[in-house]
Order: C-alpha cells, then sequence, then structure tokens
C-alpha cells in the first residue's frame, strides 16, 4: 500500500536552525512551572549541583598536590609523609563527597520530575476537558493533543539536561581557568577538538525532529495497528474475516517508509559524527603531545602535568556534554514548544453568558430555522429545523441512519454551534447560558457510551462521581436500570474490576454494558434525560422493562429517546421524524400512523417483521 510523504517533511516546513533557538525562549517558562511544583526539592538540586560543578576541578588540584608532594619527598634525604597523607585524605573524602552529590542530584531530579509529570499530565486533561468537542474531533487538533500527552517525559529529560548544563557551565567555567592559568595556549585547541561535533549534532537533531513532528498522525495511526492487531476486542473480527494479512502488509508498510526516512538520516548522523570526531580526537592528542613537551623541558612540574592532562581530557568531555546537551535542549524545547501551544489554546466564546439559568423549565426548549455543517465541511446536515421540546414532554427523535438525529443531540447539548439559527431554552438562547452550567441541566446516555475498565461501582457512580460512595444510591440506579443483575453475576458484586486491561478484570457481554450505563443516567438527578440508542444490545423483554421504568421514573421531566425500535419510540408524548435533516414530521404516535408518510412505512415494515 503506497504512501507518500507528508507534506510537513517538505523544504518549507522544516525545521530550521532559527526555529530551534526560538523554541529556547520556552525554557525560563518552563523552570517557572517547575520552580512552582516543588520550590524546596528545586533549591536542593541547584545547591547539590553547584557543589558537584566545583568538585572535579578541586579534585584535580589535590592530585597534582599529590603528585608534586610525593616528587618533593623522593628528592628529599628526611622525609615527613604528613603533608601527603593529608592530601589523600582530602582527595578521599571529596571523592566520596562527589558521589553523595552525583546520587542527590539523582534522586532530586527524579522525585521533581514525576511531581512535574504529574502536574503536567493534570494540565493536559483539564485543558482537554475545557476544548469544545469540535476541536477534539478535528485531526491537525488531535496531532498536537498527541504531541502534548506523549511528550511528557521528554520533559521531564529537558529539566535534567537544562540542571546538567549549567552545573556543566560552571564546571567548565573552573576547568578553564585552571588550564589558562598554567597553558593558556590549550584553549584554542580545545575549541579546535569541540566545534566540529557540535555543528553536526545541532544540524541532526533539527532534521530529527522536523521527521518525528511530520509523522505525528502517522505515528498515531501505526499505534492503533498495533492495538487493533493484537488486541482482544478486535481478535474475533480480525480472525473471522481474515484480516491479519491486511493488517501487517499496511503496518510494515507504513512502517518501513518510516523507518527507510529515518535510516538515512541515522546514516547521515553517524557518519559526519565520526569524521568530526576524527577531527577532534586530532586536536585532544595534539595538546596532550604539547603538555609532555612543556614536562620534558622543564618547564612545568609532574603535578602540573597531572592537573593539565586530567584538566584537558575532563573539560574535553564536558564540552562535548555540553555540546551534546545543548543540541538535546534545543530538541525537546521544540517538544516543549508543543506542549505549551496545547497549554495556550484560546478557550474563546463569541457568545455572552450573562443570563442565569432558570431553576425550573416552563416552557421548553425551541429550535428555529437551525442549519448545521460539521466544521470544514460544506455538507449540510441540518437544513432549517423547527420545532419545540416543550417542559416535561417525551420525545421521540426517529430517522433513518444519517439524518441528523445524533446531531441534533450535540446541538442542543452545546457540543457544536449551529451554522445558523438559534436554539432557545425557555425563550432565551442557550448561548446565553453559562456551557458547564447548562451542560449540567443534562443526564446523557449516548449509543457509543464508553465501557471504563473501572470497578462496577464506579462505572455506575460516573452518572455523579460526587456520589461515588452512596452505596445506596448506587445500588437503586443498578435497580431501576437492570444492572443489579449484572451485580448478581459478578464474583466481587459492585467491587468487581470490569474490562480485561487490568488484574481480575470481568469482560461484560454488550447487553450488561448497556445496563451499566443507563444506571449511570438515573444517578444524576438531570432537569433533562437523553436517552440516545441506549438499549440497542438488550433483548426484547428487556428493552421494554427498561422503557416502563424510564417512561415511569422522568414522568413530569423533559426527556429525549432517540431508538430504532418502534415499539419503544411509540411510548414518548410526541415523536419527531427527520429525513435527510429536516423534520418531515411531528406528532403522536396515531396520528402520524395516520399520516401514511415515513413513520406508518418504517413502522409498518418493522411490525411485520415480527410476525
Amino acid at each position: 500500500m503506497p504512501r507518500h510523504i507528508p507534506k510537513s517533511l517538505q523544504e518549507d516546513q522544516k525545521t530550521n536552525l532559527k526555529s530551534s533557538f526560538n523554541a529556547l525562549a520556552y525554557i525560563p517558562r518552563f523552570f517557572k512551572e517547575i520552580w512552582n511544583v516543588n520550590k524546596g526539592l528545586f533549591l536542593w538540586t541547584a545547591v547539590c549541583r553547584l557543589i558537584g560543578a566545583l568538585l572535579p576541578v578541586i579534585i584535580l588540584w589535590v592530585g597534582k598536590l599529590i603528585i608534586d608532594e610525593i616528587v618533593t619527598q623522593t628528592n628529599l634525604e628526611i622525609t615527613d609523609y604528613s603533608q601527603l597523607w593529608t592530601y589523600v585524605i582530602i582527595e578521599f573524602i571529596l571523592v566520596i563527597l562527589s558521589d553523595l552529590i552525583s546520587r542527590a542530584i539523582s534522586l532530586t531530579d527524579g522525585l521533581l520530575g514525576d511531581e512535574y509529570n504529574i502536574t503536567t499530565s493534570v494540565k493536559i486533561i483539564k485543558k482537554t476537558h475545557q476544548v469544545d468537542i469540535s476541536l477534539l474531533e478535528n485531526s491537525e487538533f488531535y496531532d498536537k493533543l498527541e504531541r502534548a500527552r506523549t511528550q511528557t517525559t521528554g520533559r521531564v529529560g529537558l529539566m535534567s539536561n537544562v540542571l546538567g548544563q549549567a552545573q556543566g557551565l560552571i564546571s567548565i567555567i573552573s576547568l578553564v581557568a585552571g588550564l589558562i592559568y598554567f597553558e593558556p595556549l590549550l584553549i584554542i585547541l580545545l575549541v579546535l577538538s569541540i566545534i566540529p561535533s557540535f555543528i553536526n549534532e545541532v544540524k541532526f537533531s533539527q532534521q530529527q525532529y522536523s521527521l518525528a513532528r511530520s509523522w505525528t498522525s502517522e505515528r498515531r495511526e501505526l499505534d492503533y495497528l498495533r492495538y487493533i492487531g493484537a488486541n482482544d476486542k478486535t481478535a474475533k473480527e480480525i480472525k473471522l474475516f481474515g484480516l491479519t494479512d491486511f493488517l501487517v502488509n499496511r503496518f510494515s508498510t507504513l512502517s518501513h517508509l518510516y523507518y527507510k526516512l529515518n535510516r538515512k538520516l541515522a546514516i547521515k548522523r553517524s557518519s559526519y559524527g565520526f569524521l568530526f570526531n576524527v577531527l577532534g580526537s586530532l586536536s585532544y592528542y595534539a595538546a596532550y603531545t604539547f603538555i609532555i613537551y612543556r614536562v620534558l623541558s622543564g618547564v612545568i612540574t609532574l603535578g602540573e602535568l597531572t592537573f593539565l592532562s586530567g584538566s584537558f581530557n575532563r573539560l574535553t568531555k564536558n564540552l562535548q556534554d555540553f555540546f551534546s546537551r545543548f543540541t538535546r535542549i534545543s530538541e525537546s524545547a521544540l517538544y516543549l514548544k508543543d506542549y505549551f501551544d496545547f497549554i495556550d489554546i484560546s478557550i474563546s466564546s463569541t457568545t455572552e453568558e450573562d443570563m442565569p439559568l432558570p431553576q425550573k423549565i416552563e416552557s421548553g426548549f425551541e429550535f428555529r430555522n437551525v442549519h448545521f455543517s460539521y466544521p470544514e465541511s460544506e455538507i449540510e446536515i441540518l437544513k432549517g429545523i423547527d420545532f419545540q421540546l416543550k417542559a416535561g414532554e417525551k420525545l421521540a427523535f426517529v430517522g433513518q441512519n444519517g439524518a441528523g438525529k445524533t446531531t441534533l443531540i450535540k446541538l442542543l447539548l452545546r457540543f457544536y454551534e449551529p451554522t445558523s439559527g438559534e436554539i432557545l431554552l425557555d425563550g432565551i438562547n442557550i448561548n446565553r447560558f453559562n456551557k458547564a452550567a447548562y451542560q449540567e441541566y443534562f443526564g446523557v446516555i449516548f449509543q457509543d457510551f464508553f465501557k471504563y475498565e473501572f470497578t462496577l461501582k464506579e462505572n455506575i457512580a460516573i452518572g455523579d462521581i460526587e456520589e461515588l460512595e452512596n452505596q445506596n444510591k448506587i445500588e437503586n440506579a443498578a435497580l431501576l436500570s437492570l444492572a443489579n443483575e449484572v451485580v448478581d453475576s459478578l464474583v466481587d458484586g459492585y467491587n468487581q474490576q470490569l474490562g480485561k486491561r487490568f488484574v481480575s478484570g470481568m469482560e461484560l457481554s454488550g447487553g450488561q454494558w448497556q445496563k451499566v450505563a443507563l444506571a449511570r443516567a438515573y444517578m444524576k438527578d438531570a432537569k433533562v434525560m437523553i436517552l440516545d440508542e441506549p438499549t440497542s444490545a438488550l433483548d426484547a423483554r428487556a428493552e421494554s422493562d427498561v422503557f416502563e421504568r424510564f417512561i415511569g421514573l422522568t414522568k413530569g421531566k423533559t426527556s429525549i429517546i432517540i431508538s430504532h425500535r418502534f415499539s419503544t419510540v411509540r411510548q414518548a408524548d410526541r415523536i419527531l421524524v427527520l429525513e435527510e435533516g429536516k423534520v418531515l414530521e411531528i406528532g403522536p404516535h396515531e396520528e402520524l400512523m395516520t399520516n401514511q408518510k415515513l413513520y406508518a412505512e418504517l413502522f409498518t415494515l418493522q411490525a411485520e417483521g415480527y410476525k
């Protein structure tokens, strides 16, 4: 299955050096977030890194003193080793302290990183809740969400790298000071040994990010193919329809294309890296030869040789680490930009939410000439919808697939805004109400309700999570939805773990899941109840029982029912019939049957099927 290279890999969209440096501007904001997470831990790791940065040059200097003292004592007739052993003890203490500081840094970084990880994950979850459903159903937005969600580990690594960079810089300054004091010429050789590798790393890290970013949606597809290809929920259909080869070929084609692009980049990076490393090694050994020559010439002592060679070697490594970390930081900063881009998405509202919600629905809801097209689509789903949902009325939506039934629900719930027209509650445009408070008005069970792999008790309490510990209310909701029958069949009852993802989990049948989902609706004492195909997996007797209870329990409450089963629909006060996004007819069952239009036709066809 041939796939094209994503357009974001085109030259005009690749990440360049400027964008890498621009992304570094997010670092201060990043550390402000970390500081707010745990100020004490942050200060502790900063102090540890400061001490850790100065210890290398101090240890090298003590080593120099030890060597010089040994040479001095070997040339004396009367020896006194007390000073020598003092230096050795000091070096031993410094080495132990260095190890202790290193472990303290690892510990604090790990703890601080974990806390930051938790904080950012919570922010992403909350931000996702704030954005409109329309955005979440947009593929480009979902790519942003995916990058923000999956790069948490990278952000924790960025924290350690930036802190390590500060530590490395202090250490480099102290080592450079030592080199300048003895042999300033070594600094030139040092620079020549490092710069080529740095240029190489910067160049290829940008290209690596460009590749990873441009393939966000493709990598999401790969993850999806892995999931459906090796999952208990899809195994039956994959076996039955013989989909294995199809999935394998699709996965292999896409993953090999990504592999080839990545391989090409990796080979180039490795080849250039080897070449620049050879140049760096030549510069290093030139410096080493120079130091040896100076010792043989009697210009510097053997201890100073030890100090200089050790300092140059450590400084070379520190600079390599410094520049390598810099490229990782600049690359991670680009990912950091993705995170802040997501967090900074503006939640704008073009409406004036200045009206208080009515404590009691008086007249009900009204759709006035409502038209609707999904974003970035020219196809009109709803075409001039006009109808009323009266207070306390049970209204059923009927129509063939694609007629617009669920879309009407999404507009009523303010998941989307009408393209034109308006929806009123007691004569007031629903956009005038606070969205969150308005949505609290509704108790809804969608056809594609989510099966949370929590305990049964938690699955029911999701309808009103504040009542999680109210066992009586949970049991009553289960009784009303017939979910009590599910409870009786489970070993651990309400505490039974559902789903196969976790230990001791048990999977429910489709009908059992629907009873659990219905119980959620009964948990919430909502002013408006909406059931969107809530009983499609139930047998006829269970469905009839569920709706008889629903009709009785929602007496006096405004409610909407969507169902393809007309034995259910006929129990509604009125029935709204949709056809191709328009209201074809509306009225009680008996009236619609006398109209001899679509409703009567569909009802008769379904009734014939039961004979």
